[in-house]
């Protein structure tokens, strides 16, 4: 007589499925998890849109006015630019269209550059990802670096060392951050000259080979990625020193020291990946934030990017272009945040679990 397989709810687990059933089921719960962020991230998105319109639509500041500053304008001219620009129309109806042009891609044109606002940020966003992702890319590294090594010796030499700063550098302020390293390795001071390019993405005019133009980009971007990855680096360094801090009193800690392993194998093969699950969300986390947090650097540098433009937006204030940025921004910090989700589930059994 075959038997039926038996189903193990103990710990509300199925352990004695098919590996077929096991699969399906799996992949069942998968969809139902992507799903459900899916539907969150586009419910973000659309309360983002909604906040992004008032905010930008409450400003008290006349466009118009801006815009003719300087010049001799009637006010029969002031209302045809009010009516080009859609002023005169009510603010449910300019929210409608809005909502209904950024679904499809359409993020209006800019008063301002007179372009549209999807060709400008298409123009600005490669400068923003070098500068971001670059400082993403050093600041991992060097904050997982220093915060496992930190956290392993606590209370060292080193430890208070590396404290100190990253505590020094998290609570300092970018901008403020940048126009030091600004003065001080760009302008010079006293005897010290400069040795940076005091902005821009390369030099004007420079002709050369991609090889020599790829170095003369390089060197413009030291400074406002340095400061970047100063303020970064110091959130993942504090994030994975108490990470490493938690895990080393964990038992299977002690049970592979009892093994035999070495101080270094029982770090790097078994602390370090269990520190490493809430340090990984925090970097996607962040990794979307430093494209938004990029505005300060960029404007401190002149970083021809994304930042800098919604800083030149500002200035009328261009509200079609801000609001594009500001779609930019959110965006990234919502898919980077469904990113880390995904991820998430995929390192940790116990996410998969449930």
């Amino acid at each position: 007589m075959t038997q039926t397989p038996q189903l193990n709810t103990a710990g509300g687990r199925s352990t004695d499925l098919p590996p077929a059933a096991s699969a399906q089921l799996n992949g069942s719960t998968f969809f139902r998890y992507l799903s459900f962020k899916v539907i969150s991230a586009a419910v973000s998105l659309l309360i983002i849109m909604v906040i992004g319109f008032v905010i930008f639509n409450l400003m008290p500041a006349n466009p118009v006015v801006a815009l003719t500053r300087g010049r001799p304008t009637s006010p029969q001219q002031m209302a045809v630019l009010r009516q080009q620009l859609h002023l005169d129309q009510p603010v449910f109806e300019r929210f409608f269209s809005f909502v209904s042009s950024t679904i499809h891609g359409d993020l209006g044109h800019s008063w301002q550059y007179n372009q549209s606002v999807s060709s400008l940020i298409g123009e600005r966003i490669g400068p923003t990802l070098l500068l971001t992702l670059t400082a993403a890319f050093f600041s991992v590294l060097l904050g997982l670096w220093v915060g496992v090594r930190s956290g392993w010796k606590e209370g060292s030499v080193f430890d208070r060392i590396n404290s100190s700063i990253a505590l020094t550098l998290w609570s300092v302020p970018t901008f403020w951050l940048g126009l030091i390293l600004l003065v001080g390795f760009s302008v010079g001071f006293g005897p010290f000259h400069g040795i940076f390019p005091p902005g821009g993405m390369s030099t004007p005019g420079f002709s050369g080979n991609e090889f020599q133009k790829a170095i003369d980009v390089a060197h413009h971007l030291f400074l406002p990625c340095l400061t970047l990855v100063l303020v970064v680096y110091a959130q993942y360094s504090s994030i994975m020193r108490s990470s490493i801090i938690d895990e080393k009193g964990s038992p299977y800690l002690l049970t592979a020291r009892a093994k035999g392993l070495r101080d270094n194998d029982v770090r790097r093969k078994h602390a370090v990946p269990s520190a490493l699950l809430p340090t990984i969300t925090l970097i996607f986390l962040q990794l979307g934030g430093v494209i938004g947090g990029a505005i300060a650097v960029e404007t401190v540098y002149s970083w021809p990017g994304l930042g800098y433009l919604t800083y030149e937006a500002l200035q009328i204030p261009d509200l079609p272009l801000l609001e594009g940025t500001f779609m930019v921004f959110s965006v990234a910090v919502i898919l980077t945040n469904l990113l880390a989700d995904l991820l998430y589930r995929y390192l940790d059994p116990r996410v998969r679990a449930q």
